[in-house]
């Protein structure tokens, strides 16, 4: 008999190629976590600006900021992605979009267009 060698096996994470589907798939996961964690300065923004006229004046005037308008991008990316993923998602469970080319096609649709609402969104908040 053959002895199994024990010993753990070294897996190089940058040699394995994943399919598109599955990028958005880690990018879905990876959004929704960061939406959970963002709630905490969500609702102290949202406390500063109804707390009144001058509470909703420095909270204006924290998104005057460059850093924080990249903040704010990225998290309307994220929730975009999360969003369109969420819906290709439902779609797959009830079988629209299961077949290959079209699994493919979805999953490079919402990985583009997540970016590009963002900044429609954006401009809409400028």
């Amino acid at each position: 008999m053959q002895e199994t060698n024990p010993r753990p096996v070294f897996l190089n994470l940058f040699k394995i190629r994943l399919p598109m589907a599955g990028i958005m798939s880690i990018i879905h996961r990876v959004t929704g976590v960061v939406m959970v964690l963002a709630i905490p300065l969500l609702i102290y923004l949202l406390d500063l600006s109804l707390s009144g006229p001058e509470g909703f004046v420095d909270a204006k005037g924290l998104f005057a900021s460059g850093f924080v308008k990249l903040i704010l991008f990225l998290f309307l990316w994220g929730l975009m992605h999360h969003f369109l993923a969420g819906i290709r998602y439902l779609l797959i469970d009830i079988d629209i979009g299961v077949e290959k080319p079209l699994f493919r096609q979805t999953a490079w649709a919402v990985t583009l267009a997540a970016p590009v609402l963002a900044l429609i969104l954006m401009g809409g908040l400028s």
